[in-house]
């Protein structure tokens, strides 16, 4: 008799344990996630003439709901003219489309690099845009957008 009560004791802990024990998951944009998952990594592409090259992640900042409060995460990364330096360029002639292609089709913005700092929007029409006519080195800054998260 000692043998069963103390069975059904040491059940009975074992369900009040694991009613307590946080959840594995979290719920981000009304979807459950691994907590693992968080922040989400997402990849990205340019596909120039067929060839396709991933792209490099600069800065981002993720934000999801934690209970009552919400956790962010930001990284803060070399702008897109540092990061160049160390990037094997993409070479196209003149007047080349160029496709971007980013997971879970997020909002894009596209942006042309002065030496320094963020210079002219490019138009962007269906994720592609056209480099100039003009020969020479630019640096592009693809700035993408998801409800909770954004990433340069």
């Amino acid at each position: 008799m000692k043998l069963t009560s103390l069975f059904f004791a040491v059940v009975l802990l074992l369900f009040l344990l694991t009613g307590c024990a946080n959840d594995p998951s979290e719920v981000v944009n009304g979807a459950e996630e691994p907590s693992s998952d968080f922040p989400p990594s997402m990849t990205g592409t340019v596909i120039v003439n067929g060839e396709t090259y991933e792209m490099e992640e600069g800065n981002s900042m993720w934000e999801r709901k934690k209970g009552d409060g919400s956790e962010v995460v930001q990284t803060d990364a070399s702008s897109p003219s540092q990061i160049a330096e160390s990037f094997n360029a993409i070479k196209v002639e003149p007047n080349t489309d160029v496709l971007i292609e980013i997971e879970k089709d997020p909002a894009q913005s596209v942006y042309l690099w002065n030496e320094d700092e963020r210079g002219q929007k490019i138009k962007l029409a269906n994720n592609h845009f056209v480099v100039p006519s003009s020969e020479g080195r630019y640096v592009y800054e693809v700035f993408a957008e998801w409800q909770n998260g954004e990433v340069s």
